[in-house]
């Protein structure tokens, strides 16, 4: 992935000195295994434990020649430790040491991306809370419906992030699987034992049945959860997007002093963070499908699957990092007019009265649903049509005015009652994030 999307702390689990790391301590972890049962000698061990050492420079030299850098990377090893090298990767073909080591890599980048996760859930919470009241309009098909509230909109996002988490936690925890079974997976050199021992100093699971590698229908579920995760990501920026439209103008991407939005146009602030989670979730998508191709490899294994999974693994585990950060920044600075969203309530005309109206026109009695639907719509189409308030055309009805009485018009239109139930709705964060002291006035 390139610099511009990589923060140093993901950035560095995906080097090649971290990966060169994982295939030592797998190494190191096996060694340990056959010393216990007496097929290496201990101190041998021990020396290849305290000399051995990683040179990235040299691993390439040596690749220029075998053209394999498992080869190239023991023999380096095994000549930065002397004599006691030629036990290393005894008994072991290369793929137990890479889908391990790839599996203690994988955890490593999951073990940041669940961190980041909560903190971006822990930012949307607050700011959910902070908005519990700010009236907005609520949209379906991008038309006005009925009022909602900030904090109800904010929760919706920090409930999908949650699942999101479950997602990634579940897939990770999958991936943390590996092998040291042997070329085909029947433990032709070293056996179930030795694997259970390596594989548990390294805290991974046994893959219960191995061809030469670890089934890929685990990376495909991770990069998938990935995926669908940025998926949501992108949604909360769409509606960001959406929302910072000249013509609604409710939100807004924080804009820092000395930003500029445009080169010609120097009144422009636009939502160019927004953009680029958008654009950024469609590369999670596009790794996920690669991922999904990667599960159908031939007979006990061939090598197809390596060169996509050098790109896409590190590529989406940086690139999701990443959008979370830059989202977690948007609702931290997220900027909010709660009188444009007032204006915008009122550019309604009180259309979104519509639905309680009608229920209360049938709970009078006096009018069917067929009835009392075309009364109602009539109205706000002829409100709509000619600008004029729906609640003004609405109480010049003789229709309406013998059905109900003043107060139980007024009360259609109280936006208040919409929203009675926000309280309890927002109350379900608790679970994600318990209240800070005082900080939603329940402490």
């Amino acid at each position: 992935m390139i610099p511009r999307y990589t923060r140093p702390a993901m950035g560095a689990v995906w080097s090649d000195e971290a990966r060169f790391h994982a295939l030592l301590r797998v190494e190191i972890a096996v060694l340990h295994a056959l010393a216990g049962e007496g097929s290496v000698p201990a101190d041998a061990v021990r020396a290849i434990e305290s000399r051995a050492r990683i040179d990235v420079e040299r691993i390439a030299e040596l690749e220029r020649t075998t053209d394999h850098d498992v080869i190239a990377f023991v023999s380096q090893v095994a000549e930065s430790v002397g004599e006691e090298g030629r036990w290393l990767h005894y008994g072991l073909t290369s793929s137990d040491v890479v889908d391990t080591g790839l599996a203690l890599q994988c955890r490593a980048a999951s073990d940041l991306l669940l961190a980041e996760l909560d903190a971006t859930i822990v930012a949307i919470v607050r700011q959910a809370r902070a908005h519990a009241g700010t009236l907005m309009m609520g949209r379906t098909h991008g038309v006005h419906a009925e009022p909602i509230t900030l904090g109800l909109k904010l929760a919706t996002w920090a409930m999908e992030l949650d699942r999101g988490r479950t997602r990634l936690r579940a897939a990770a925890d999958d991936l943390a699987t590996g092998k040291i079974s042997g070329p085909v997976g029947t433990y032709s050199q070293l056996g179930p034992a030795i694997e259970a021992a390596a594989l548990g100093a390294l805290g991974l699971k046994v893959d219960p049945v191995s061809t030469q590698i670890v089934q890929r229908d685990r990376h495909a579920a991770f990069l998938a959860a990935i995926a669908v995760t940025g998926g949501s990501i992108e949604r909360f920026a769409v509606e960001v997007r959406n929302l910072q439209h000249t013509e609604i103008a409710e939100l807004g991407e924080p804009f820092r002093a000395g930003q500029k939005g445009s080169s010609a146009m120097p009144h422009k602030r636009n939502p160019i963070k927004s953009e680029r989670l958008t654009g950024m979730s469609r590369l999670l998508r596009g790794y996920a499908v690669a991922a999904l191709e990667d599960q159908a490899l031939w007979h006990e294994r061939d090598i197809s699957h390596s060169s996509v999974e050098r790109v896409i693994l590190p590529g989406a585990t940086i690139l999701l990092d990443s959008m979370l950060a830059q989202l977690r920044a948007i609702v931290e600075g997220l900027v909010v007019r709660p009188e444009r969203m007032a204006e915008n309530i009122e550019r309604g005309l009180g259309l979104h009265a519509s639905s309680r109206l009608l229920t209360a026109l049938l709970d009078s009695g006096s009018l069917s649903r067929e009835e009392a639907y075309a009364i109602v719509q009539g109205h706000a189409l002829r409100a709509a049509d000619a600008r004029r308030p729906f609640r003004a055309l609405v109480e010049a009805d003789p229709a309406v005015t013998g059905a109900l009485d003043p107060e139980r018009i007024a009360a259609c239109f109280d936006d208040r009652l919409h929203l009675r139930h926000e309280a309890e709705i927002l109350a379900r964060l608790d679970a994600l994030v318990p209240p800070e002291e005082g900080a939603d006035g329940r402490g």
